[in-house]
């Protein structure tokens, strides 16, 4: 598995299906701040110039044949291709994602448990709250200022864990880690 953000901005992406599972789909790609979705009609195959550009397909809501036709003519565009719930025969797999401004957390496990990845996702959501959305748009901001003044790769990254561990944004990890041993031990 290789984890990677796309930036929406530079790829085309075309949406096939209808229904709830399009729906979301729909809905997680504009979450991700992709403003033009081109999406097909329910039944249709995609034509040479639907696929102009394309890099990326997701195919939802739809039976076998039709998605096995959909994603060969989509790779033989050059785009990667998604099947919704079908992840042996697909391109890649979508994780579950937790989303605080620019903030993206990211869980996958690979299309072995997307219910797994759901229930971490939750979990995490509870230690990311809606705060960081701010935090991050502030360490944005401050990287900025800081590379304007000469900073070089090692001092942005020094200042900004210098910044976290002032404001105590995150639990230590030494904590974390007693925690987890002690209710591995009275687990025994």
């Amino acid at each position: 598995m290789l984890p990677i953000t796309l930036n929406p901005a530079k790829i085309a992406i075309l949406l096939i299906g209808d229904g709830p599972a399009a729906d979301r789909r729909a809905a997680m790609l504009g979450d991700a701040g992709i403003r033009e979705i081109r999406r097909l009609a329910p039944g249709s195959i995609p034509e040479a110039a639907d696929l102009d550009g394309v890099r990326l397909v997701f195919i939802a809501d739809r039976h076998a044949p039709d998605s096995d036709a959909i994603a060969a003519r989509s790779r033989a565009a050059g785009a990667l291709v998604h099947i919704e719930d079908d992840p042996a025969r697909s391109d890649l797999h979508m994780p579950a994602v937790l989303r605080r401004g620019d903030l993206a957390i990211a869980i996958s496990t690979g299309g072995a448990s997307p219910a797994l990845a759901a229930r971490l996702k939750r979990a995490l959501a509870e230690l990311f709250g809606p705060e960081w959305q701010g935090r991050t748009a502030e360490l944005a901001a401050l990287r900025r200022d800081w590379r304007a003044s000469g900073a070089d790769a090692a001092t942005l990254k020094r200042r900004t864990e210098d910044l976290i561990e002032r404001r105590r944004w995150l639990p230590r990890l030494s904590s974390h880690s007693q925690n987890n041993a002690q209710i591995e031990e009275e687990q025994q």
